[in-house]
């Protein structure tokens, strides 16, 4: 078996942006894609479905099963995993790839905002790990992905105005960190990966933040979690890693014009004081007026629903 050929994979966010494309790539390498993501119906407010990612992977010659899944719901995050291994037997691969945005002071944060991105953001990973572990335990073997930031300690100046975003994401950092300590030795990974640049998916076009000229695009992101299944999970576990590093480092790729969303348009990389000048704004564009619309449209914000 190679890295990628007869595994397994459950993606969440899987019916549209770095989810879809990442499934489409998992497929086309072999690897069996459960697509478990909200969206069971073309046609909505944002493109794209589960069952159209599960008939462009079957129509690559690929394996999937697609799956409704709200990751708030405990019972549809278990379901996930009982039929993956009813279908397949198996699951190899975690990617943690569903989240949710709420960048406003804690003040403008009502509970269902908090809930919201700390659901999708933390929890899911957490139980979606948890249920995983004791099929990934039985062969020793596994691999899984969250999409969050390094523990960078210059992130403490730069909470002010989205600490309920901040403090989910980086509780999934947490997560891969604590995970990697708990499995040593298990022959199971658990990595973090961030992005050096925005990636302009759907979620970043509608909240206005930055412009085409500050994205790449969803592969740049999709080609570094795949740099990261194919490391031995026995060796390569417990890192925040960032996707220009990763392919750098593991891939050899230092040209990154081929992941432009303008073509001759490098993207500035982001730190975190222009992080800060972004998120004022798209807080004054977009959140303000959030928060005038009851606490559940807030579930519109999700990536890959």
């Amino acid at each position: 078996m190679t890295q990628f050929e007869d595994r397994v994979a459950i993606v969440t966010g899987g019916s549209r942006g770095i989810g879809k494309a990442l499934s489409l790539a998992l497929a086309s390498r072999g690897t069996a894609v459960v697509v478990a993501a909200k969206t069971m119906e073309s046609g909505g407010r944002l493109p794209g479905s589960v069952p159209d990612t599960v008939r462009e992977i079957e129509a690559l010659g690929g394996r999937a099963l697609g799956l409704r899944c709200d990751v708030r719901a405990d019972a549809d995050l278990k379901h996930v995993v009982d039929r993956t291994i009813e279908e397949f037997g198996r699951v190899d691969f975690l990617i943690n790839n569903a989240g949710a945005m709420w960048i406003q002071a804690v003040e403008a944060t009502p509970q269902k905002r908090f809930d919201l991105v700390m659901d999708i953001n933390s929890r899911a990973p957490f139980l979606l790990a948890h249920y995983c572990l004791p099929h990934m335990r039985q062969r020793e073997w596994g691999h899984i992905v969250n999409l969050s930031p390094p523990l960078d300690p210059a992130v403490t100046e730069h909470v002010g105005g989205k600490v309920a975003y901040m403090a989910s994401k980086l509780n999934a950092t947490m997560l891969a960190l604590g995970l990697a300590q708990e499995l040593a030795g298990s022959g199971i990974a658990c990595n973090a990966i961030w992005t050096r640049t925005l990636i302009g998916t759907l979620a970043t076009q509608n909240l206005g933040i930055g412009s085409p000229a500050d994205w790449r695009t969803e592969d740049i992101v999709v080609d570094a979690i795949l740099a990261v299944l194919e490391q031995d999970p026995a060796k390569f576990t417990g890192n925040a890693l960032v996707d220009d590093e990763i392919l750098a480092q593991y891939k050899g790729v230092e040209d990154l014009s081929q992941y432009r969303v303008v073509p001759d348009r490098e993207p500035t990389p982001m730190t975190w004081e222009r992080w800060d000048r972004l998120a004022d704004q798209a807080r004054e564009k977009y959140f303000a007026a959030m928060t005038a619309v009851k606490p559940a449209g807030a579930a519109n914000l999700s990536e890959g629903a």
